[in-house]
């Protein structure tokens, strides 16, 4: 069996999806992990049936595979992220080619006491403690992220936003290009971060976004007490000396406005 195969756990996500395809281009044996029935293979990747939450199919899905590039999370069900990546990494271990994982977390995640971060938190501590080779690349926030939370805020009259605070979205093609760079080299431990290339403020890619999409909302900055507050109003969410990022946020919301003409 060939040893050097590059597994993508979250494969069918957002960032999974670019991941994969970047893979795939690499020329080397792709899989792609999913919990629901297998998908069919083609397009050089190969679907295998594995559950992280409970462990099963682990073992045959990782058996010659080399690299894990990991993306799978559930910022929905965050507590199951912890006992997922246990079980990815107890059965990394047992598979004998494993080599390299490759995780993607998120700027900010020591400094926002959020409880999905501190759950990120833990996963980059255990992943360092696991005697497997890794890279642990921390990223800032996607596009596709900030339309979904202002799209909840928007069903309201008003759309709250946290006062003085920035972000700097990345687009998760840009990310996938940097995760599949990691994976084609040794382990790296914690490598610089990744950002998009503008920071801006909350209440501007709010009413950027507003416009992008045709709404008409009034648009409050809250000032947010607390560490959290505090810590965003300190840049936790940004980076700005790694804005390396190449595509805005302005073209995000161009292909949101050419959606909504359709």
């Amino acid at each position: 069996m060939n040893n050097d195969a590059i597994m993508v756990t979250g494969a069918t996500g957002v960032l999974g999806r670019e991941v994969l395809e970047r893979a795939r281009r690499t020329g080397a044996p792709v899989r792609a992990l999913t919990r629901r029935s297998q998908l069919p293979d083609g397009a050089g990747v190969t679907w295998c049936t594995g559950d992280l939450a409970s462990g099963t199919g682990l073992d045959e899905a990782f058996a010659g595979v080399r690299t894990i590039i990991h993306c799978a999370t559930d910022a929905r069900h965050f507590k199951k992220d912890v006992p997922a990546f246990r079980h990815l990494l107890e059965a990394a271990k047992r598979a004998a080619g494993v080599e390299h994982i490759v995780n993607i977390s998120i700027v900010g995640i020591d400094r926002i006491p959020y409880p999905y971060y501190r759950i990120k938190l833990e996963g980059e501590r255990m992943l360092a403690a696991s005697g497997i080779g890794w890279t642990n690349l921390r990223a800032t926030q996607f596009p596709e992220l900030l339309d979904m939370v202002f799209t909840l805020l928007a069903k309201l009259p008003v759309v709250l936003v946290p006062a003085r605070s920035a972000c700097q979205p990345v687009a998760p093609g840009d990310v996938a290009d940097r995760l599949v760079e990691l994976a084609a080299g040794g382990p790296a431990g914690r490598v610089p971060d990744l950002a998009g290339p503008t920071v801006y403020g909350m209440d501007r890619l709010a009413r950027t976004w507003l416009r992008a999409t045709g709404k008409r909302r009034l648009v409050l900055p809250v000032l947010l007490p607390g560490k959290s507050g505090a810590a965003l109003r300190a840049g936790a969410l940004t980076a700005p000396s790694r804005a390396l990022g190449r595509r805005t946020w302005e073209e995000f919301l161009a292909g949101k406005a050419c959606d909504r003409a359709e």
